[in-house]
Order: structure tokens, then sequence, then C-alpha cells
């Protein structure tokens, strides 16, 4: 647990993913598309992934990818993170977050 919270605190968006993970990769793009930079992690190529994989299944993430931090916080996985966008929530938690300027 305390790896991710380390690794969290490094950025204002951190994507912790899979490199075989599509879904994964539609959030970064999405992300990207408001002119963030996400941190990405590959657990399935991280020497300690199983490990930090288990942390965030800890922190709720079913399936544990992709999760999605903002700011330092859980967002969730796709589903939570596209829902965001949807209600227009996800661009104002970024600048918040400091990941992008208006």
């Amino acid at each position: 647990m305390e790896k991710v919270k380390e690794v969290v605190a490094l950025s204002p968006v951190v994507i912790f993913s899979k490199s075989s993970c599509c879904m994964s990769h539609a959030i970064m793009i999405l992300i990207r598309g408001f002119g963030a930079n996400p941190a990405m992690y590959e657990l399935d190529r991280l020497p300690n992934g199983g490990e930090m994989e288990k942390a965030l299944i800890g922190l709720g993430c079913n399936p544990s990818v992709p999760a999605v931090f903002v700011g330092r916080n859980f967002m969730g996985g796709s589903h939570d993170v596209m829902s965001l966008n949807i209600q227009g929530k996800l661009k104002p938690l970024l600048i918040k977050a400091n990941a992008i300027w208006i």
C-alpha cells in the first residue's frame, strides 16, 4: 500500500494498468485529450507489480486495472472515469490537481 501512495504522490494523474489492457489505453487517451500527461505504471512490467496490484485491490479496484488517481485521490476504474467525464466532472478535477491549466 505504501508503494502505491508513494507513486501516486509523484504526479497529478497516475494510471495503473497492464500492457494488455485496452481500457487502460482508452482512459490514457481520454485524459491526454484534456492536455494532461498521466504517469502510467504497467503492473505486469514492474518487478513489484503483483504487490502493487494487491494493494490496489485492497483499495477497492476490481478489476485491478485501470486504477486512476487524480490529485492523489482514487477516482476508480474505467467506468468511473468515463462517468466523471460524461457528467462534466473530470476536467475540473484535472484542473484542481494542476494536471492541466485553463
